[in-house]
């Protein structure tokens, strides 16, 4: 049995894409809303857990998407950062080690 994943979606403007382009990451971007792309950091179940403790502001989407929403802008853009550093969706671990 698989762990169930929560994406964060993290928009990406121009300037991002090519931070992500540089990092070997921009096919992870997904085209949403009238061409806008994101890319997505998964946390797992404790994980979310700690980002809905540790954010008062954040919410998790538990009706539809199962995606965990409305992270200050601070927060996504320090999750980005560790992405573009890491070369890894993959850093939610290392990121609340942090909190």
């Amino acid at each position: 049995m698989t762990e169930e994943k929560y994406p964060i979606n993290i928009w990406v403007n121009e300037e991002r894409y090519e931070k992500l382009k540089d990092a070997g990451l921009a096919h992870m971007c997904e085209e949403m809303l009238a061409g806008m792309k994101v890319i997505r950091v998964y946390a797992n179940a404790a994980q979310r857990d700690k980002i809905l403790k540790v954010f008062p502001t954040a919410k998790f989407d538990s009706a539809t998407t199962k995606s965990i929403e409305l992270l200050p802008r601070q927060v996504k853009d320090q999750i980005f950062d560790k992405v573009v550093e890491k070369k890894s969706v993959d850093i939610l671990e290392e990121f609340l080690s942090a909190y």
